[in-house]
């Protein structure tokens, strides 16, 4: 919750700013809802320019045509006032033209237009332009990440997009690079170290610009780093201002004054563990209050025992904060799980809007985080209007209005009670990175939403190693512990849900065919919401009862979020393909990829009677056929690599090797290395495929672990096998 001692004079001084702050600045209101005429002003002739500045993007929706940031706008709404593409014609769209991408790994970004051209990054922070009706490549950038930082991301070498200002493109690096490049040439400009690239910080979220300053924050809370954002003169690279998340020890001073009472929430020597607090996705500006935003990552590790003996709130861990994005200082700060243990972020977006609540219009912040909660603050103050689950939820039975804290189960605490607990939401959230949608036409928030739960349980004895995740919890017994629950375990689903932001209740959803997939949406003034899916689909579902109207398959899983924009007077809808696996279910599941990626990553772009093919695909079922060899392990050697999988190979590879469908492909059980132990060491202890980015584990594992991991594999391949055979 907000300091209570502060909270007249921040709100003053919130309300100050408010009245007193730039005077170039207009004031912002909500856009209105797009009439179905709109007028507005659309390049006929590509410039290239990325001419953006701070009353272009406060200005967004007299251009609808343009999609000039991740976002769509400051307010991060995505929500698009175009409505050429409608719900009367929406089975007329077409794909008019697509990118084959280089790179077998995740798609997350947003693909942003501006100026006649079409910016995306891919995995390992590639950037790349395209003419925007053409598809023609512009121009395309590899920052030539070292393969071996791979190791470092917690869940794959993604990058979720690009921001651009007055001539330039930035991208955040994942080694910890922000870099900027000239939006018609993509030659860089500068380049700036923003971490210590000793330690396993990672960049994978969007640069955020205002006021030409860059904005970027990190990620790295499973591997024991502490949190912060910094900011950077977006003409030179030259460091503005840093913002610290958690506090450092005490004896070396805080860099703001406001750490100095966060520190008396934490207990033991947190700062040894790094906290964790990291700013990995989210930011929102609003130029009405002139502050910014920021949603706040996990404690580090999630097991709170281990971190902070005793408890206490860890601030600023899983809080929504407020800042100056002048000088970076603190405004107001509103925390959504107290002494968080469970990996519940809340990075997930940050929605700035106007909603009619009980008679008067109220500019809110509104967010879904991972703990199933769906939160309105008061935008100026923080002060939380409402709060209600939009999943089902068992760690807390609701969030107490009065106090804004939530009403905990007490045996939810695995980590205080040491009794194991499967907990709902499980480290996936309600709601996780997969952004959503507030249209301004149904007042609605389309959001991606799971189902889903994990065992937790405490593991007292943390080891703490250069590699691999330290959360302090035993993640094979958790497995077990939900295995053991059979039918009685939570369901796992996935669905589109329609969520009134106001009355704090469901509208509809729509089922997903993928229980654990969620995919960014865009919703439009046209009537539609565009969501990609696991099933190989790209789908257009009626905004006001969730009835599907369109849809195309994509011959790739998909979890970015689309974007739309209009050149010539045609509107265009983007999409990103290309997921950690190829559809395994469903009607776009396939068996062959293309030979450029073998998750078929794309890049996407529809259209009104569109009649561009997909390539045809060239690699076949046969040649990824499943061929395990016989499985000689005793049970204690499988007990053995199920430990030493969990902790080093899940990540990428996914849980049971990835049996769940998870895994950032290659799909291990299909490994030609099965047969042969120095083969398969060859990749795990000598790194022969470091180039892409599986690096060498030789330190971590030693040669009885690698082949006890190996053995749990072609056990999990052989179970495959024989499943098949009886299908």
């Amino acid at each position: 919750m907000i300091k209570n001692k502060n909270l007249g004079l921040l709100a003053a001084a919130a309300i100050l700013l408010a009245a007193c702050g730039p005077a170039e600045q207009p004031a912002a209101t909500q856009a209105p809802a797009a009439s179905a005429n709109i007028a507005a002003p659309v390049a006929s002739v590509a410039s290239y320019a990325a001419a953006v500045d701070s009353q272009r993007l406060i200005n967004a929706d007299s251009e609808p045509g343009s999609w000039m940031a991740a976002g769509r706008n400051y307010w991060e709404q995505r929500f698009s006032p175009l409505d050429q593409i409608n719900t009367e014609n929406v089975n007329q769209l077409g794909l008019v033209w697509s990118a084959d991408l280089d790179t077998s790994r995740g798609q997350e970004a947003t693909p942003v237009m501006v100026d006649g051209a079409l910016y995306i990054t891919s995995a390992w922070s590639m950037v790349k332009a395209y003419d925007a009706k053409t598809g023609r490549l512009l121009w395309a950038y590899d920052p030539e990440v070292d393969r071996a930082r791979g190791v470092d991301a917690c869940c794959d070498v993604v990058n979720r997009g690009v921001a651009v200002w007055q001539g330039k493109v930035f991208v955040g690096a994942l080694d910890g690079r922000l870099i900027a490049l000239d939006a018609k040439t993509g030659q860089e400009l500068w380049s700036v170290v923003t971490v210590d690239q000793s330690k396993p910080y990672t960049i994978t979220g969007v640069p955020r610009i205002v006021d030409g300053k860059v904005v970027i924050g990190n990620a790295g809370g499973e591997y024991g780093v502490r949190g912060y954002i910094t900011a950077y003169d977006a003409a030179t690279g030259e460091q503005q201002w840093r913002f610290y998340t958690v506090p450092g020890n005490p004896a070396d001073g805080f860099e703001q004054p406001e750490l100095e009472w966060a520190a008396d929430t934490w207990n033991g020597e947190w700062w040894a563990m790094g906290a964790g607090g990291t700013v990995w996705d989210s930011m929102a500006y609003d130029p009405q209050s002139h502050l910014m935003y920021i949603g706040v990552g996990n404690g580090s590790p999630w097991n709170q025992e281990l971190r902070s003996p005793g408890g206490g709130d860890n601030l600023f861990l899983t809080s929504i904060v407020a800042i100056n994005p002048d000088d970076g200082s603190y405004v107001w700060h509103y925390q959504t799980t107290p002494g968080e243990t469970w990996d519940y972020t809340a990075t997930q977006q940050i929605v700035v809007a106007d909603l009619d609540i009980g008679g008067e219009t109220r500019r809110v912040v509104m967010q879904a985080p991972k703990n199933g909660f769906f939160y309105v603050l008061d935008a100026l103050t923080g002060r939380l209007l409402s709060a209600e689950k939009f999943v089902p939820v068992n760690w807390a039975t609701h969030v107490d209005l009065e106090t804004g804290r939530p009403v905990e189960i007490p045996e939810a605490r695995y980590n205080i009670t040491g009794v194991p607990m499967i907990v709902q939401p499980g480290p996936l959230g309600g709601h996780n990175w997969h952004p959503m949608s507030y249209s301004q036409k149904t007042n609605l928030v389309y959001l991606p939403a799971t189902e889903n739960n994990m065992g937790y349980v405490a593991q007292p004895d943390m080891v703490v190693s250069e590699r691999g995740w330290n959360t302090g919890t035993d993640f094979a017994e958790g497995a077990r512990l939900v295995a053991a629950a059979g039918a009685a375990a939570p369901v796992r689903q996935a669905y589109l849900l329609a969520w009134d932001p106001v009355a704090q209740r469901e509208v509809w959803r729509a089922p997903q065919l993928i229980p654990t997939h969620a995919a960014g949406v865009v919703s439009t003034a046209g009537g539609l919401v565009f969501q990609g899916n696991g099933a190989g689909e790209f789908v257009a579902y009626r905004d006001t009862d969730g009835e599907r109207l369109w849809s195309a398959i994509t011959q790739s899983s998909t979890v970015a979020a689309p974007s739309t924009y209009m050149i010539d007077g045609v509107q265009y809808v983007a999409v990103l393909a290309g997921s950690r696996a190829l559809p395994q279910t469903g009607p776009g599941a396939v068996g062959s990829t293309t030979r450029a990626s073998s998750n078929n990553s794309r890049l996407l772009v529809y259209a009104l009677n569109g009649t561009h093919q997909l390539p045809t695909q060239v690699i076949t079922a046969e040649e990824r056929a499943l061929n395990p060899p016989p499985l000689i392990a005793n049970n204690e050697m499988l007990a053995q690599g199920e430990q030493a999988y969990g902790r080093f190979c899940s990540v990428c590879h996914g849980n049971n090797a990835a049996s769940d469908g998870a895994g950032v492909f290659p799909d291990l059980r299909y490994s030609a290395r099965l047969h042969n132990l120095d083969a398969w060491n060859g990749v795990v202890l000598r790194g022969e495929l470091a180039s892409g980015g599986m690096v060498s584990f030789d330190g971590q594992l030693n040669q009885s672990d690698t082949e006890a991991i190996l053995q749990y594999v072609i056990s999990k391949a052989v179970a495959l096998a024989e499943d098949l055979q009886t299908r």
